[in-house]
């Protein structure tokens, strides 16, 4: 049996009337339009599917599309700031951290994260952060360099008057 719900993602309402046991990622690209979010294992072990609910990465595989009401929602498609990239896909651009583009996503996701906390991970940190997803082209050395650059660039930027953390 189908209900009716709304979730928040990426600031805006999305209407759903789903079984309560589709999963997250189903719901945001079947019921949302959000194809952006991958889906590789379905057992929450590649990292593919990971989004970002009330701020923390979440393997959108693992949680059912009904559980994450009144939560705030953020998939790799708000990132961008209408036709302007963030600096993290522009530092993936950059720093080639991509080939076929199918675990970009979540890896995306992973950096955002860092990105909105104001985290500065060391080296090993963010390796060992990053080991958390599944990568079958790149190896993971690109990815790791364009994150770090993105965050170095954002802790580097000047801070406008009255601004707190990035």
């Amino acid at each position: 049996m189908k209900h009716a719900y709304h979730l928040q993602v990426n600031g805006r309402d999305c209407a759903v009337e789903a079984e309560p046991r589709k999963i997250l990622a189903d719901v945001l690209r079947e019921d949302c339009g959000l194809t952006g979010t991958h889906i590789g294992c379905e057992h929450g072990v590649c990292g593919a599917c990971t989004i970002l609910l009330d701020g923390k990465p979440v393997r959108s595989c693992l949680v059912f599309g009904i559980q994450a009401q009144g939560a705030d929602i953020r998939t790799v498609e708000g990132l961008t700031d209408g036709d302007e990239l963030h600096p993290l896909q522009q530092a993936f651009m950059e720093h080639h951290a991509l080939q076929c583009g199918f675990c970009t996503p979540g890896f995306l996701m992973l950096g955002a994260a860092l990105w909105e906390s104001g985290a500065k991970p060391t080296e090993a940190e963010l390796q060992a952060l990053l080991s958390s997803n599944l990568c079958r082209c790149t190896g993971y050395g690109n990815i790791q360099k364009a994150i770090a650059s993105a965050l170095d660039a954002r802790d580097q930027a000047p801070k406008r008057s009255g601004e707190g953390a990035p």
